[in-house]
């Protein structure tokens, strides 16, 4: 609805131009809203400032858990692209129609890592079958992560902790999080000795250390999906859909540790 009135005022302006013979200046180009995981933080943060000094359009990028972001888009929040953590909540949105037809790619891939303050003492750790986190967790310390109950790195870690045995060991030991940066923050601040999140959290904090790396057999494929969404499916926004595909995008995405489909 709202693009059908940004249109009908575009037609409007033109008409008055062409009946007053008023001169004015080219329509600025239309904003594009991104709704991206939050882990994409950085990434996407800089890929948006390199478009915008190439381009003439401007990025608003908004950053949370793919959770949070595919049910505001369901609930009629104004994005005209969708980058989510995992092909679960693509898949939500895509049953619902929400997505724009043949706009759907895989952009990105990660893995999970656990890490530890950066003042820790811990050892790194040997992931694998039978690895449980509880001596370094110690008597009452807990483990941070995104809430397993939909945040797509809690996802992926109960499934890589179920895989190895240790599920059943930890989960009444969790700091589950409204998303992956929440629970690095935690890890920053020395508030849990643990935090399970994405190799790229990790890579941009100072303030923690990977002590273990899970393996990717023990999880599902970490994928990150990116479409337009249908009601807001624009030429600005896949202008800036194809521009996250360019090797200027990808570059950036590589410097943060992200791997590319």
């Amino acid at each position: 609805m709202i693009r059908h009135i940004s249109k009908a005022l575009t037609y409007l302006t033109l008409a008055l131009v062409a009946i007053l013979g008023v001169e004015t200046a080219p329509l600025a180009q239309a904003d594009v809203i991104v709704f991206a995981a939050a882990s994409t933080t950085n990434a996407i943060t800089e890929i948006a400032a390199l478009y915008e000094a190439e381009k003439s359009g401007h990025i608003t990028p908004s950053f949370a858990s793919s959770s949070t972001l595919a049910k505001q888009i369901g609930n009629g929040a104004p994005a005209n692209i969708y980058l989510s953590a995992n092909i679960k909540w693509m898949h939500y949105l895509e049953k619902r129609k929400l997505i724009a037809p043949k706009s759907r790619s895989d952009l990105l891939t990660n893995a999970i890592v656990l890490i530890a303050p950066r003042a820790s003492t811990l050892a790194s750790m040997k992931i694998g079958p039978g690895f449980s986190p509880l001596a370094a967790l110690g008597h009452d310390g807990r483990l941070a992560l995104g809430d397993p109950g939909h945040v797509p790195a809690g996802i992926y870690g109960k499934k890589a902790l179920q895989t190895l045995g240790s599920w059943e060991q930890v989960k009444n030991r969790l700091a589950p999080m409204k998303d992956v940066r929440a629970a690095l923050v935690l890890v920053e601040r020395g508030e849990v000795p643990l935090g399970l999140v994405y190799a790229t959290d990790a890579a941009i904090s100072k303030k923690v250390r990977v002590v273990g790396t899970f393996p990717s057999d023990c999880h599902p494929a970490i994928i990150y999906p990116v479409a337009a969404v249908a009601e807001n499916d624009t030429p600005e926004a896949r202008e800036f859909l194809d521009f996250l595909h360019s090797p200027t995008a990808q570059a950036v995405f590589k410097k943060y540790g992200f791997g590319i489909r």
